[in-house]
């Protein structure tokens, strides 16, 4: 199905207007969502910015819709192996959130040899190193070969501008950043929830390579998982009926995520450090088109885009949700 992009395109959902809704609470904005304070709750508002190489790029028509969308549905999968954050759920680029106090790492699980910037596993690999966030790789090895096992390789959380930093499991627990047991329960869970995503991804023709996943402690301290669970911005997708071919013929699988930024600011000799240039019309329409890929792969459902300009909507279900 051709989706229009341009009510997104003409009127991009870019944020927000704290003074608008400064009555409901104060409003944050980071890389690329905003959150407004309810009090008990959170508003967590999925904009059309992107962000890649701890940067924000431009805006992607539909971009913050598929995530909060595909982000809600995913926690309904997931919700027998660890609880989340979530309370409703009452405009498309919104959800409301418990408050949390969110663990002061990202939890990255990878199943592949891969990757483009400078935490990724592939490039420390290829720049010769063979003990990567604590773990010893053979020699031998190629771009995107998969691991005997999905392993853990925790970043710090950068702020914006700044880049994340490696970690292993070992500094985060003996630099107390989060205790053994807890630490345990995290891993577990992160584990847990990689496989049943790999599950059904497989069953919807992708392959999920690798993700980010953010967790956090509610008002109770019961860990929660936070933020998003496995969107094209947190994964990495490859489309299963040409990746195996492609990787064999020595060419990259076809990503449905946001590595098609990454690649793309690669191949025009972007390296990560200094301001990036800003984001292409037609790479955010590529890029639109991809993750609206992704979400109606993963659901079955077709994709149905929301009313532009978005802030009306978005302000009045926050204030319906109050």
């Amino acid at each position: 199905m051709t989706i229009d992009l341009s009510p997104a395109i003409e009127s991009p959902f870019e944020g927000l207007d704290p003074d608008a809704i400064a009555d409901l609470g104060p409003t944050t904005r980071g890389k690329v969502r905003d959150i407004v304070d309810l009090g008990d709750t959170l508003a967590l508002v999925a904009t059309d910015r992107i962000s890649a190489f701890d940067q924000v790029l431009g805006t992607v028509p539909y971009r913050g819709q598929v995530l909060n969308q595909l982000a809600a549905w995913w926690f309904e999968q997931i919700a027998d192996i660890v609880d989340n954050h979530v309370v409703s759920v009452p405009d498309p680029n919104v959800t409301i959130g418990r408050k949390c106090t969110p663990l002061p790492v990202e939890v990255i699980v990878r199943a592949r040899l891969t990757g483009s910037t400078n935490t990724a596993l592939w490039t420390r690999y290829n720049a010769g190193e063979r003990t990567i966030y604590g773990l010893d790789f053979p020699n031998g090895m190629s771009k995107n070969d998969p691991l005997p096992a999905a392993i853990i390789t925790p970043t710090t959380k950068a702020e914006q501008g700044e880049h994340d930093l490696p970690i292993t499991e070992v500094e985060i627990v003996e630099s107390g950043l989060v205790e053994t047991g807890l630490w345990q329960e995290v891993r577990t869970a992160a584990l847990a929830v990689f496989e049943r995503g790999r599950h059904l991804a497989a069953r919807s023709g992708l392959v999920l390579v690798d993700t980010k996943y953010e967790f956090g402690l509610d008002a109770e301290g019961a860990l929660v998982i936070i933020d998003e669970v496995h969107t094209p911005d947190s994964s990495r997708f490859w489309r299963a009926s040409t990746a195996e071919d492609l990787i064999a013929r020595g060419s990259e699988p076809e990503n449905l995520d946001k590595e098609v930024v990454r690649l793309s600011y690669a191949a025009a000799g972007y390296t990560g450090d200094g301001p990036p240039p800003p984001l292409s019309s037609s790479l955010a329409r590529q890029v639109s088109a991809v993750y609206t890929e992704s979400i109606e792969m993963l659901t079955g459902v077709a994709f149905e885009p929301a009313e532009y300009p978005a802030g009306p909507r978005v302000e009045e279900a926050i204030r319906r949700a109050v």
